[in-house]
């Protein structure tokens, strides 16, 4: 009978083993939480407000954000379906991030730039597990992407305590292939993070970023402290200078490990849910009156029956915005909200009833 003797197994990617064998003959397993992405919505599956916008910002896919100045003719931001037999397709996903370029007539300025990112609550990774104090200590960042030329692009991340830290590497792209992209990220030094439910960080894919922002002396695979001058390395302008290049994103994972593993599939459910937590919409408030009419008999302020708990906690109270709505007998006096829930009231014009026909509203609680 053949034997393999070893003290340890590990992934070639991976800084520490995964099984140690000890020599009374029992093992060690390294376990990894399974509830561990601190990234959401990284399969790209929720997007409550549209899918797809031309404008920068909180516009399409929950939780994502991006960034756009300096564009001669505005990017699309959109919600994508990945193509049957691709290879995230057969790793388990069915939609994208995806950046269509406009045409960028007067080439690629200094200060114009193209990113997209997500915000990470504060505490979420405070209380991750993460040493990021500790140079030993990883957390590994992994996703899908595909780019219409071919090219070298950037990601990053910044955390956020007593000073803004920051960390890049680079990953290449062959054009229209899709690619998977690993990387581990080591704490540091020095570094802090605050411990609540505020900006703690944030992970960055830049399309273009112009000297403004970058610099040929900045390395790679370390960490800085903040300089917006020097954020990554100068950018290839290949992507940006290409008139409708795509850039494509899915799988987006960040957790603690020396490595990736597995993506964390979640219910549709589920990631709702903690989309909710940073924004949401109701979409219909007419149905919310008990039987459609309140009565009054003079003229004054009305709580009206049309607020209630939110599906979930809210980060902070959030900003309430009513869309279309139209009112009868009354008036829009002042709303109020919190983190658990919202009301409204109503300044009555002395009719007989008075009540909210149509409307819909938006609860935004983002980073």
């Amino acid at each position: 009978m053949s034997q393999l003797k070893v003290n340890g197994i590990r992934n070639t990617s991976a800084t520490s083993d995964a099984i140690t064998l000890a020599t009374d003959g029992t093992c060690t397993v390294k376990a990894t939480n399974r509830s561990s992405n601190l990234i959401i919505n990284g399969s790209c599956i929720v997007a409550q407000r549209s899918q797809s916008s031309t404008s920068a910002g909180y516009q399409t896919l929950d939780r994502w954000t991006s960034s756009m100045a300096g564009t001669d003719e505005a990017c699309t931001f959109a919600q994508a379906d990945v193509t049957a037999g691709t290879d995230p397709w057969n790793a388990g996903f069915r939609k994208a991030f995806k950046v269509t370029n406009g045409n960028q007539t007067s080439g690629a300025g200094a200060a114009d730039d193209v990113s997209i990112s997500q915000n990470i609550e504060a505490q979420n990774l405070s209380n991750s597990g993460w040493d990021y104090t500790s140079s030993s200590s990883y957390i590994t960042l992994s996703f899908w992407a595909k780019s219409s030329v071919a090219q070298t692009f950037y990601s990053g991340i910044r955390i956020y305590g007593d000073d803004q830290r920051e960390y890049c590497f680079s990953y290449t792209l062959a054009a229209n292939t899709w690619k998977k992209v690993t990387h581990s990220i080591p704490g540091g030094s020095g570094h802090t993070i605050l411990n609540t439910n505020a900006l703690g960080a944030f992970v960055q894919w830049p399309l273009w970023w112009g000297t403004n922002y970058t610099s040929s002396g900045r390395a790679v695979d370390t960490w800085q402290i903040k300089n917006n001058a020097a954020n990554y390395p100068d950018n290839t302008s290949t992507w940006y200078t290409t008139n409708d290049a795509t850039f494509e994103l899915t799988g987006v994972q960040l957790e603690v490990s020396d490595h990736a593993t597995e993506f964390e599939f979640r219910s549709y459910g589920d990631e709702l849910a903690r989309c909710q937590r940073y924004y949401y919409e109701a979409p219909d408030l007419s149905h919310r009156i008990a039987d459609g009419l309140i009565a009054c008999n003079a003229t004054g302020s009305y709580a009206l029956p049309v607020g209630g708990a939110h599906p979930t906690t809210m980060r902070a109270a959030p900003t309430l915005t009513l869309d279309s709505v139209t009112y009868s007998g009354c008036s829009f006096n002042s709303s109020n909200t919190n983190t658990t829930a919202w009301g409204m009231r109503v300044t009555t014009d002395n009719t007989t009833h008075f009540r909210i026909t149509t409307g819909s509203a938006t609860f935004d609680a983002e980073l």
